[in-house]
C-alpha cells in the first residue's frame, strides 16, 4: 500500500498573496484603509529583510522571519524611520496578523510562528487627552454666517462634537444616513465597516433640515457636509476649516491658544462632555465604536486626572487640630487607675463621681 505524499506547503510570496486576497479581502472584508496599512507594513518589512537577508522577498521562507530579524526591522523603524512608537507597534500588528495567518496555511512552520510571535509590543506612555471645556467648544462653533462655506462649516463642526465621529466617519455621512424624522440620529459606518447609529440634537437637526433645503441637489447618495464640487471633503479639508474656527474663537476664549486643536479633539471634547455629564463609560463605548471599554477608560482617567490637578490648586483649609484635654474627672479617673496598677489593690473602686 503507497503512502500518500503530504501537500507541498505554499509558498512564502504565495502566503503573502493570499494574506491580501482570500483572507483580508475575501474573508474578514476589511476596508481599503486596513488593506493599505497591512501593506505598507509588509513592504516595509521585506524591503528590510531583503537587504539584511541578501535575498529577494520572492527567494525567502516563513523561517527567515527570526524574532532577531523581526526586533531589528522594529529598531529601524524608530531610528532610521524616525516613526513613533505608537507606528512601529501598528507595524508589528500587521506582521503579527500574517504570521497566524500563514501558520494556519502552513503548520510545520508553526514553531518558527510561535517565536516570531513573542516579540512583544513596546509599552509607551499615552499623553494626556486633549480636549476642549465647553466654553471652548462653543466658541469654536460660533454661529453660521450667509454664505455657503460659513453654514457648511458649521454643520461639520456641529456634527462633529455631537456624533464624537471620526473624520472618516464624518466625511463618508450620506444624505440617506441622516434620520431627521422620529427618533433622529445618523449611521455612520466606522472601523471594520461596523455600522452604528448615533442620536442627534435638535439644534444638529434644525440645522440638517435648513441645510438640506439651501441646498436641494443634496439628496440620497450625495456626501451631505461635501465640498466646491460637491464630492466628499477630505481630512485635509476639515482640519483647515476647523484651524480657521478655532482662530476666530481664540478672541473669546484665549485659553485655545495654547491648545492643539484637530478634529480628533472634537471627538475626544464629545466623550468628555457625555462622561462628565453622568452618561456611563459603557454607553461612551458605543457611542464612540470602540470594540474595547479598556480604550473608554481613557477619558475616565483623563477625567480623574483633571479633577486631582483642580484639587492640587486649592488650598487645604488652615485647621490647627489642638491637643486634647480631659476633663478634671476623668484625670483623676486614670490616676485612679494608676495607683490600682500600682499597688495591686483589688479593693480600690475606680469612681468619676
Amino acid at each position: 500500500m503507497s503512502k500518500t505524499t503530504p501537500p507541498k506547503p505554499p509558498s512564502f510570496a504565495a502566503l503573502v498573496q493570499q494574506f491580501f486576497t482570500e483572507h483580508l479581502v475575501a474573508q474578514r472584508a476589511v476596508s481599503t484603509q486596513t488593506v493599505a496599512c497591512y501593506r505598507d507594513a509588509l513592504m516595509l518589512f521585506l524591503d528590510f529583510a531583503s537587504r539584511r537577508l541578501g535575498k529577494a522577498p520572492t527567494a525567502m521562507r516563513l523561517a527567515d522571519v527570526q524574532p532577531d530579524l523581526i526586533l531589528a526591522f522594529l529598531d529601524h523603524l524608530e531610528h532610521d524611520r524616525h516613526n513613533a512608537v505608537r507606528s512601529r507597534n501598528l507595524r508589528l500588528t500587521a506582521l503579527r496578523a500574517f504570521l497566524k495567518f500563514a501558520a494556519r496555511r502552513d503548520v510545520t512552520s508553526l514553531h518558527d510562528v510561535e517565536r516570531a510571535l513573542a516579540v512583544p509590543m513596546k509599552r509607551f506612555e499615552r499623553p494626556m487627552l486633549g480636549f476642549l471645556t465647553r466654553a471652548e467648544m462653543v466658541a469654536v462653533l460660533g454661529q453660521p454666517g450667509q454664505n455657503w462655506s460659513s453654514q457648511r462649516d458649521h454643520l461639520l463642526l456641529a456634527m462633529l462634537y455631537n456624533t464624537g465621529a471620526r473624520v472618516s466617519e464624518i466625511i463618508a455621512v450620506r444624505v440617506i444616513d441622516v434620520v431627521l424624522d422620529g427618533s433622529a440620529c445618523v449611521h455612520l459606518h466606522g472601523k471594520g465597516r461596523k455600522l452604528r447609529s448615533i442620536p442627534l440634537w435638535k439644534d444638529t437637526v434644525l440645522e440638517i433640515r435648513a441645510w438640506l433645503r439651501r441646498n436641494l441637489s443634496l439628496r440620497g447618495e450625495a456626501a451631505l457636509i461635501p465640498n466646491r464640487d460637491g464630492q466628499s471633503m477630505t481630512r485635509s479639508n476639515v482640519a483647515q476649516r476647523l484651524a480657521l474656527a478655532v482662530s476666530r474663537a481664540v478672541v473669546k476664549q484665549p485659553s485655545l491658544i495654547n491648545k492643539r486643536v484637530s478634529p480628533h479633539t472634537l471627538r475626544h471634547t464629545s466623550a468628555m462632555h457625555l462622561l462628565q455629564s453622568g452618561v456611563p463609560f459603557e454607553v461612551i463605548a458605543l457611542w464612540l465604536g470602540h470594540e474595547s471599554t479598556t480604550t473608554t477608560h481613557r477619558y475616565v482617567e483623563a477625567d480623574l486626572a483633571m479633577k486631582e490637578k483642580a484639587l492640587a490648586s486649592l488650598d487645604a483649609p488652615a485647621t490647627k487640630l489642638g491637643r486634647y484635654k480631659a476633663p478634671d474627672s476623668l484625670m483623676r479617673f486614670l490616676q485612679t487607675l494608676k495607683l490600682c496598677a500600682d499597688f495591686g489593690d483589688s479593693e480600690v473602686s475606680p469612681s468619676l463621681g
